[in-house]
């Protein structure tokens, strides 16, 4: 596993558009090495915010959207469309305006779905669609060129919450009950399943995600801090703007 690494930005905007065109470059190079490409995405403001910013960018038309396959790492169990889900916000800031392959979009189940409410019955039919996308015979998931998390105060990642019984699941999809956030119900990619990406990305903004930034640089526990427990494969790297570095050590930062 890599070690992290720390980019740290002035502000939210800059931040966003810094997380956007390394996305954009990302993409082009897993295209030109694989022909295909792979991201799994997040929610929260400072995604929305990212995914605006590629679609702004000139250089996204260098991408084939339509091989690019895209996932979520989490998943708030309401019904399709609501804007509540991480799928609706990404959909409304970024995926509905590029030329994607409808079948190479893989959201998360829905209440109003196939498997209906029941949240284990979601997570089991999101496993399978990931191994049904790996390659035979070699791994229970697909390739993941980078897989993006959002830092919670608390210092969740994805729905995987301090101290919750989700990080005692070794599936590579699990069912929450009794987040801590609402809504209590949630589907999510699990620590082992978000570490098999080639690069996770951390992006954090604000000074409310400082503390939890600024301890699980400093060597928390993952049961305590989930976002200490992350790490790629080829690269970890935590994209932050000033407010949310103000705990990070000097000596780690990369100012941009």
């Amino acid at each position: 596993m890599s070690e992290a690494s720390v980019a740290v930005h002035a502000d939210a905007d800059l931040l966003a558009q810094a997380v956007a065109a390394r996305l954009v470059v990302k993409l082009l190079d897993a295209q030109a090495e694989r022909g295909a490409a792979s991201i799994v995405l997040t929610g929260g403001r400072i995604a929305a915010a990212v995914y605006r910013a590629v679609g702004a960018l000139p250089a996204h038309d260098a991408v084939d959207w339509s091989r690019v396959d895209v996932w979520w790492g989490d998943e708030r169990f309401l019904p399709a469309g609501d804007p509540e889900r991480n799928e609706t916000q990404a959909r409304a800031a970024l995926l509905d305006a590029m030329p994607l392959d409808p079948a190479r979009v893989h959201p998360m189940p829905a209440t109003d779905g196939p498997t209906g409410d029941d949240p284990e019955a979601g997570a089991a039919a999101y496993a399978e669609e990931l191994a049904r996308a790996a390659r035979p015979g070699h791994a229970a998931l697909p390739h993941f060129d980078v897989l993006m998390l959002g830092v919670g105060e608390d210092g969740h990642v994805a729905s995987v919450f301090p101290e919750h019984p989700v990080h005692h699941d070794t599936r590579p999809v699990s069912a929450v009950r009794g987040s801590p956030k609402p809504p209590p119900v949630r589907t999510t990619l699990t620590l082992p399943a978000i570490n098999t990406a080639e690069e996770v990305w951390l992006v954090a903004s604000g000074a409310d995600k400082a503390r939890a930034v600024g301890m699980a640089l400093a060597g928390a526990g993952p049961k305590q801090l989930p976002a200490a427990g992350v790490q790629g494969v080829s690269r970890t790297l935590w994209l932050l703007d000033r407010a949310a570095a103000a705990d990070v050590p000097a000596r780690l930062r990369s100012l941009r």
